[in-house]
């Protein structure tokens, strides 16, 4: 296994600051909605696959996984499909599980709930780290395993790990890079299992952007991430080709008003939509982009913007 030093934690930046000192001001319970066991059985990683279809894509990071250098009896990878599942789902399960730990777990309820997603495979996960990814990630590195352990062993302090994130672009047109490199989403992010318990998880009834949630409490309890340049993937950028998602994702956040004090809810509700204006800026990225700030426009009365149809969601999607 790789040595590393242990490093300095960053230092808090303005928006963790923010983040806590309206905790501070505005206190509320920041658990989310799932009870988190604790780890057992001497798995060390839970690495939680949310999908539903797209076995060509799913396919990819299996692969991925199965080309690790990790023992097999220290892993375990759990694949939750949406919708209840389905034949091709439990097909590759089976076809995969011949050379990797696997769990086939069908969402049972909450369909296209990303946030009841996630806490169902957390609910059922054994390892002390829990990594979560989309189906569309790649990963290049056969160590990726191995060094995030030798990671969280070096830096006991840290409760999150950050890979540093690359575009895949496969046939996608207009390619364009991601804003952040290091970014924390569940498109590729690691955790400690205890940080996960002490929040409780996500919120359930996220239909996307449940990771984005996540990290404003993981922020406001005052945990710590660090940015990991040796641990790499590749995933598509951002891609919104309706209001769809964007305007379910609104109402998600809208629908914390139940559980976040005024103030805090209504000052997030403002950053949800300060992209708005880039959608109409040239460029893709701006435009992806900003889709999701119009999307949050319509999430109270079936608003619409001047020129724009917002469409309902009708499938749910693997990934973020």
């Amino acid at each position: 296994m790789p040595a590393f030093n242990s490093r300095q934690l960053p230092i808090t930046n303005l928006r963790e600051q923010l983040a806590q000192g309206l905790y501070r001001r505005f206190p509320f319970d920041l658990t989310g909605d799932c009870p988190v066991p604790p780890a057992m059985d001497g798995i060390r990683i839970s690495c939680i696959i949310n999908f539903y279809g797209r076995m060509d894509l799913l396919s990819g990071i299996l692969h991925s996984l199965a080309a690790q250098r990790f023992p097999r009896d220290r892993f375990e990878v759990l694949l939750v499909e949406d919708r209840g599942g389905t034949m091709e789902g439990r097909r590759c399960a089976e076809q995969f599980g011949q050379i990797l730990p696997i769990r086939y777990l069908p969402l049972d309820k909450n369909f296209g709930k990303m946030g009841y997603s996630r806490n169902f495979g957390l609910a059922r996960s054994r390892g002390e780290y829990l990594l979560f990814l989309d189906d569309d990630t790649v990963i290049l590195q056969e160590n990726f395993l191995e060094t995030l352990l030798a990671l969280g062993e070096a830096n006991p302090a840290a409760d999150a790990f950050t890979p540093r994130g690359g575009a895949s672009y496969s046939l996608i047109r207009g390619r364009y890079a991601h804003h952040d490199d290091y970014f924390m989403t569940s498109r590729f992010m690691a955790y400690r299992r205890t940080t996960l318990a002490e929040l409780g998880g996500f919120v359930d009834d996220f239909v996307g952007q449940e990771d984005v949630e996540f990290v404003i409490r993981f922020h406001m309890a005052g945990k710590k991430g660090v940015n990991c340049p040796e641990l790499g993937y590749f995933h598509p950028p951002l891609l919104v080709p309706t209001f769809g998602k964007p305007r379910a994702v609104g109402a998600s956040f809208y629908r914390l008003r139940r559980r976040y004090p005024f103030c805090i809810w209504l000052l997030m509700l403002i950053n949800c939509r300060r992209q708005a204006p880039l959608f109409f800026l040239p460029g893709r990225r701006r435009r992806e982009m900003g889709r999701f700030g119009l999307g949050d426009l319509g999430w109270d009365n079936g608003a619409s913007v001047p020129g724009v149809q917002l469409k309902h969601i009708t499938q749910p999607h693997g990934g973020g």
